[in-house]
């Protein structure tokens, strides 16, 4: 149930722009984490969603470039322990909040402190498309605001739009180990007020009120799925914040959601990942912030 598979693609020639594209190929098909580097890329998926041959990527890749795989499953482990033996780091966010774990003794002091342990391979709030998101809600006047925050994960989000002074909070998530996760960091920091839903968007039909503000930090194949759902959650006027998939999917994303009733309003971006601000259209005030 938490295992994982390695993949490690040994490119020739390799470059940023091929890794760049390798990473954005591979999230479409689920992979969740990436670490480019100057011969090549490796990258993590579930076990269960792991198709040996890759072909689909392989083939899509637009590059004269000789690609390597090779791949091994990490069978499901104690995170927690995995990321202490790495020295995984507490991380500063816009000099306001700081995500740390409860192993870790010497954290820097900021105004939102948010613990998290992980208890699979990632959602330690490092990854750009995270930091990304969280930047964005320290922006933003979140008072007696009501979020949904699609795909928790381990519920950094959630636990900060919580901190934030938002007044209703929920989280979905279709892992189960995540949701799991879920539970037990918003336990950690002390805020039982947030619900959380193990399911899909799907689920969003049983919440019984509509958001404020929706969160999504999943991949662009989801996003675009699930978008006409994630429009009936939210109330005339609710800001949508988007992320985890690259800035070249952008003009994708946008697409959809301009079907959808959505006005784009901005993109942030940081080591070419993108976070996309949209507001459903309405005849009230276009905008939360």
């Amino acid at each position: 149930m938490n295992d994982y598979v390695e993949v490690r693609v040994d490119l020739d020639p390799c470059n940023e722009d091929i890794t760049d594209v390798l990473a954005a190929l591979l999230a479409d098909v689920g992979f969740e984490s990436f670490v480019p580097d100057g011969t090549g890329l490796t990258a993590y998926i579930k076990a269960g969603l792991y198709d040996e041959s890759m072909s689909e990527v392989s083939d899509a890749l637009p590059f004269e470039c000789r690609a390597v795989w090779n791949a091994v499953t990490i069978e499901g482990r104690d995170w927690n322990h995995e990321w202490e033996r790495n020295y995984f780091k507490p991380i500063v966010v816009a000099d306001k909040c700081v995500i740390h774990s409860s192993f870790h003794t010497d954290v820097p002091e900021c105004q939102y402190d948010i613990t998290i342990d992980p208890k699979m391979a990632f959602g330690t709030g490092h990854h750009a498309t995270t930091s990304l998101i969280l930047r964005q809600l320290l922006d933003m006047d979140m008072t007696g605001l009501s979020v949904i925050d699609m795909g928790t994960g381990t519920g950094i989000l959630a636990i900060l739009s919580a901190m934030l002074g938002a007044e209703r909070v929920t989280g979905v998530e279709i892992d189960e180990a995540a949701y799991v996760n879920a539970i037990d960091n918003v336990r950690l920091n002390g805020h039982p007020e947030i619900e959380l839903v193990h399911g899909c968007a799907e689920s969003l039909n049983s919440i019984g009120w509509k958001a404020d503000l929706l969160l999504a930090n999943i991949n662009r194949n989801v996003i675009t799925s699930d978008l006409p759902a994630y429009v009936e959650a939210l109330k005339p006027g609710a800001t949508v914040l988007f992320s985890g998939f690259y800035m070249s999917d952008v003009p994708v994303v946008e697409e959809r959601a301009l079907s959808c009733g959505l006005t784009m309003k901005g993109v942030t971006s940081l080591d070419n990942w993108a976070c996309m601000r949209l507001v459903l259209t309405s005849t009230q005030s276009d905008s939360i912030i």
